[in-house]
């Protein structure tokens, strides 16, 4: 049996409770409800058409169609998996589990039209990314925008503190807290505008993509409209010209949207735990939590890291699917479809990420004497500002007088930059300007 215990993938074992959520899009149960779902769509819409043999269907039969799908059942899927057994395809099991529902009811004569004219890949590449969109919509999104909300928050509330910057690992310019927090937040919400914003393509054409069958049963009828208004309905657009399957651009371009927002985590998560090890920020302690197996101070960023981890994993997987996908021997080879299967891993480890990264964000504790400490242990960081004035004032040199005065082994602090100072040749009004420049407001607009 499996369990938790005897799971391969982490995804459907220790991460179990983290992931749930998305197995009603991505597991099997869930394609199975989706290619339903595209099926009986199809099969209204077929009897919107004024078809001699086929007839409108009823409101009343409507519902009932469309509850097949929207109360799919583990019962409903285990049933197509038994027909699979026999059929040894699993599209047309889809196809004989709805026929059998309709055998009973008002419908049973009009049973050809279940898959009427369609291909596998007519309901798989429809089915899939309808799915995507929905996990990603509902799933996906909430909780990245769970964490810009966090992001933003803590923008606001820390952007009054000074806190040194690095540039490659060396004291910089200051900046603040909440400016850091700002510039992911930033970048987030660049980057899930462009997932938002990108559309996901499905294939609805027939065998080859060029609606042969259907044009030669019922050639008055303009089927390319016809499926161009079908996968509108369901929230996607479809791809014309295509061959058997679907082109796979746009779901590349989603998982390279995902994949850039994925990098922007890994970074946010790699930085919050070099200023944890700075002792910037401390961890909000959870009762009954151990750091360490041998050292019982410790108390790991395990968060952050588990984040950092886990979307590794997942931008490993979007970068094979991009890459893959859009590429198919002549009309159709058959690499996709074991690769479309595992579409809902990178997802489960994103999620896994996201909700780590919630959880540590949540934990910070802002050590203002540590950030104050690091800044008052590099004034020579003001040397940019008063080179600046100086050269303001055109006095010859002044980026190679800074130079001088900063780049030595005994260190830059206030005491050393007043006296500094008290030599230049500029007017006291101007020393006076340079005496009242510091690390702790040297700030340009970071806390705005």
């Amino acid at each position: 049996m499996l369990t938790p215990l005897t799971a391969i993938s982490p995804i459907d074992g220790r991460y179990r409770e983290k992931v749930q959520e998305l197995a009603p899009y991505f597991s099997e149960y869930g394609l199975f409800k989706y290619r339903v779902w595209v099926e009986i769509e199809y099969f209204i819409a077929l009897s919107s058409l004024g078809l001699k043999q086929f007839p409108s269907i009823t409101s009343e039969m409507q519902v009932f169609l469309r509850n097949l799908y929207q109360n799919f059942s583990e019962t409903d899927a285990q049933q197509i998996k038994d027909i699979e057994k026999t059929t040894n395809h699993d599209v047309k099991a889809v196809e004989y589990f709805i026929k059998e529902k309709l055998k009973t009811t008002k419908l049973k004569e009009y049973l050809e039209f279940v898959h009427f004219g369609l291909t596998s890949q007519d309901i798989n590449n429809t089915a899939i990314p309808l799915s995507l969109q929905l996990g990603i919509d509902e799933v996906i999104i909430p909780n990245v925008k769970n964490i810009l909300d966090q992001l933003l928050t803590l923008a606001t509330q820390w952007k009054h503190i000074p806190m040194l910057s690095r540039t490659h690992g060396q004291a910089a310019t200051p900046t603040t807290v909440g400016k850091e927090f700002a510039v992911f937040a930033e970048r987030i919400t660049i980057q899930l505008e462009t997932l938002i914003n990108t559309p996901l393509s499905a294939k609805f054409g027939g065998a080859t993509g060029a609606f042969n069958a259907h044009k030669l049963a019922y050639p008055a009828i303009d089927w390319p409209t016809f499926g161009d208004k079908l996968v509108a309905e369901l929230g996607l657009i479809r791809s014309y010209p295509t061959t058997q399957i679907d082109h796979y651009d746009q779901l590349a371009a989603v998982f390279d949207a995902m994949r850039r927002i994925n990098v922007i985590f890994m970074d946010f998560a790699k930085d919050v735990w070099q200023y944890i090890s700075m002792d910037f920020f401390k961890q909000r302690i959870i009762a009954g939590e151990v750091g360490s197996s041998a050292m019982p101070h410790k108390v790991n960023p395990i968060d952050f890291e588990n984040a950092e981890g886990n979307l590794g994993i997942a931008n490993a997987f979007l970068d094979h699917l991009s890459n893959k996908l859009p590429i198919s021997r002549l009309q159709r080879d058959l690499t996709d479809s074991t690769v479309l299967r595992n579409v809902g891993v990178p997802l489960s480890h994103i999620l896994i990420a996201l909700k780590s990264l919630n959880k540590g964000i949540g934990k910070l504790i802002l050590n203002e004497d540590a950030i104050h400490s690091d800044l008052d242990r590099n004034w020579a960081v003001t040397a940019e500002a008063i080179q600046t004035i100086l050269r303001r004032e055109k006095v010859e040199g002044a980026y190679e007088l800074l130079k001088d005065l900063t780049r030595t082994n005994e260190g830059i602090n206030a005491e050393s930059i007043v006296k500094f100072v008290q030599n230049l040749p500029v007017s006291d009004a101007v020393k006076i300007e340079i005496s009242n420049v510091t690390p702790f407001n040297y700030l340009g607009y970071a806390s705005f």
